[in-house]
């Protein structure tokens, strides 16, 4: 994690034919984690097919994975990380057990400890508007500090700053960057923009 930016571009809905232009448009602006959730269309085909054309360049996971089985399938498929909306032990062990890296939602302490004792690599702070830079922040206190934090759903470039300075590593960015129908130079514009964001909020 530490060779690139904390963001995670999240491609819900995205189809092969276009996973890999996207993807390469999203790492030419600067973000090289993405995650294709396995609830969009023929979700492991765009994950094998990111993890071939992308290899040494970008890391390609999966979201919204809710079983150890999903986890084994992630993996077969090239991914290298698994992040889901909550903290199922199951697929944390099991994602650690295929060498993979592991980000779990979580919106509690209890949610967030249990996580960690599980293996988590990662704490995705999901829904991060609801819980907010204040509860964020609360509960950093008393987490291990060289656990990476990521604020998910409702972040964007216009609230980095609260984030970063509740303790966040880094931020999971959904329909601000992809939506189903968007263009190309579309989300090339709003992935340079996340990118000018972050590293001017993470150099202050």
């Amino acid at each position: 994690m530490s060779e690139h930016r904390h963001i995670i571009a999240i491609l819900r809905g995205i189809t092969p034919p276009e996973t890999i232009n996207i993807c390469e448009a999203l790492l030419m602006a600067g973000i090289a984690m993405i995650e294709v959730p396995l609830n969009s269309p023929d979700a492991l085909k765009s994950i094998r097919d990111a993890a071939k054309a992308l290899a040494g360049r970008a890391t390609i996971g999966a979201g919204t994975v809710l079983s150890a089985d999903e986890v084994d399938k992630v993996a077969d498929a090239g991914g290298a990380f698994v992040v889901s909306p909550d903290t199922n032990t199951d697929v944390i062990a099991r994602t650690i057990g295929r060498k993979m890296r592991s980000y779990p939602g979580v919106f509690s302490p209890t949610d967030a400890f249990g996580a960690l004792r599980s293996g988590a690599t990662g704490l995705k702070f999901f829904p991060a508007e609801v819980l907010g830079p204040k509860g964020i922040r609360a509960m950093k206190a008393v987490l291990p500090p060289d656990i990476p934090l990521y604020a998910v759903g409702g972040a964007n470039p216009d609230n980095f700053r609260e984030y970063f300075a509740a303790g966040c590593a880094g931020f999971g960015l959904g329909t601000y960057l992809y939506k189903p129908g968007m263009t190309l130079d579309e989300i090339s514009t709003r992935a340079r923009t996340a990118v000018a964001a972050y590293d001017e909020e993470k150099g202050k």
